[in-house]
């Protein structure tokens, strides 16, 4: 069952975040389904519960501004916005920093990640007495409203997460604002609890886009160097296995994505392990990569989307 926590269990909630519970918390936009934003099982988490059909990039949420440029690089914008925004219902979109501990799986194997600082000073407190980053999308079922009480959250997620933080109802009840600052010209790519006109206000024009880094163009980023062949059911000794199960035998080197066939397992060390087997098998002379057969159910349509695209 899902506990419903009130603000003086905040020690409960951030315990459970820290084994790599699910633990929904209230911002001033709506109910974020918070995880440890380094632990990528506790994120692939996130997507089984929600029944989020893609690996879409998740927004990190931090305690401090200063907290989430240690992870990516802060343009002269970004750093300006900041000073004038956050904590606020503004996210940006920037390059990660080189040892950034984020998982690959928040930021949905790309180069950028989207940061912001929340301003009720309880989801900060959460964030800082967790120790680590929260990544935390909408605390719904996929395709449904948006939660802004701790009350539409047990009614959407009741049994699929661990405990809901109830932070009161939201105040601005709207997704947080996205610019991307990313590449040369700030883009907007969600409007939400800040207008544009308050941003342009500071920075002047903005352009309106969806994102260069969209999930749809994932593994054009993230391509193997070698060959990727689908659904395999035998396997040569010249070629490196992404096994999902009992491995097939004869392969020259195998990562195995879940020994026991656990979605969520297969979904955390995807991106991981694709880069991994691509690098040792170019290394050991192998020519081919090969994937075992992965179920198309729940998570499962998500890796066989990404691993269609790395092989296309």
């Amino acid at each position: 069952m899902t506990e419903l926590l009130a603000a003086r269990d905040l020690r409960r909630a951030a315990d459970l975040l820290q084994a790599g519970e699910l633990v929904a918390f209230g911002t001033e936009t709506v109910y974020g389904l918070g995880a440890d934003a380094t632990n990528d099982r506790a994120v692939a988490a996130i997507y089984a519960a929600k029944d989020r059909p893609s690996f879409n990039p998740l927004i990190c949420h931090y305690a401090t501004a200063e907290g989430a440029f240690a992870h990516v690089e802060p343009s002269d914008l970004a750093l300006l916005l900041a000073s004038k925004f956050w904590p606020g219902p503004i996210s940006f979109v920037l390059p990660r920093r080189a040892r950034c501990p984020i998982s690959q799986l928040a930021a949905a194997g790309l180069p950028t990640l989207a940061v912001r600082v929340p301003a009720p000073n309880l989801a900060r407190d959460l964030i800082t007495a967790v120790g680590r980053p929260l990544a935390a999308p909408s605390a719904n079922p996929s395709g449904k409203i948006s939660p802004t009480t701790a009350a539409d959250v047990i009614e959407g997620l009741s049994g699929r997460i661990a405990a809901v933080l109830d932070c009161g109802p939201c105040e601005v009840g709207l997704e947080s604002t996205v610019l991307d600052l990313s590449g040369e010209t700030p883009c907007l790519l969600r409007p939400g609890g800040i207008p544009r006109e308050a941003i342009e206000a500071v920075i002047g024009p903005i352009t309106t886009g969806s994102s260069p880094a969209s999930p749809g163009q994932l593994l054009s980023h993230y391509a193997p160097n070698l060959p990727l062949r689908l659904d395999a059911t035998s396997v040569t000794p010249d070629e490196a296995l992404l096994a999902f199960g009992p491995p097939l035998p004869g392969a020259g080197l195998v990562f195995n994505l879940s020994p026991n066939r656990d979605l969520v397992e297969a979904a955390s060390r995807l991106f991981g392990g694709l880069r991994w087997l691509d690098r040792e098998a170019a290394a050991r002379g192998l020519r081919t990569l090969a994937a075992m057969p992965v179920p198309g159910d729940h998570l499962g349509a998500a890796i066989r989307d990404r691993l269609r695209r790395a092989a296309h």
